[in-house]
């Protein structure tokens, strides 16, 4: 008897419509006077990269409109902003992008 085994593909997140899949900047573990932070107190950031992009908007008169960012940009967002979604051990953040506030140049 033979046996299938599965490779393991990497999964690839594509967004829909105005959404975008972030990937969260790591958190600080330490304070600027050095000390260490447990995880529990480590504040989230709110800053990330653009790993991928929708196809944008759908407005009024059915044609969509063309997303600001591209794949690869340093954005900063709202604190609460998006869905966390887990993949692969990697964590990354579904959003609007009406939750992006502006780009890190």
């Amino acid at each position: 008897m033979a046996t299938a085994t599965k490779t393991k593909k990497p999964i690839r997140l594509q967004p829909l419509g105005e959404r975008l899949v972030i990937q969260r900047e790591e958190s600080e573990e330490k304070t600027a006077g050095g000390i260490l932070l447990p995880d529990s107190a480590q504040e989230k950031p709110a800053r990330g990269t653009v790993v991928s992009v929708g196809t944008g908007k759908l407005l009024d008169d059915g044609s969509r409109s063309q997303s600001q960012l591209k794949a690869g940009d340093r954005v900063l967002f709202t604190s609460y902003a998006g869905e966390n979604v887990e993949i692969d051990d990697v964590e990354y953040l579904l959003m609007r992008e009406d939750d992006i506030l502006a780009v890190v140049e």
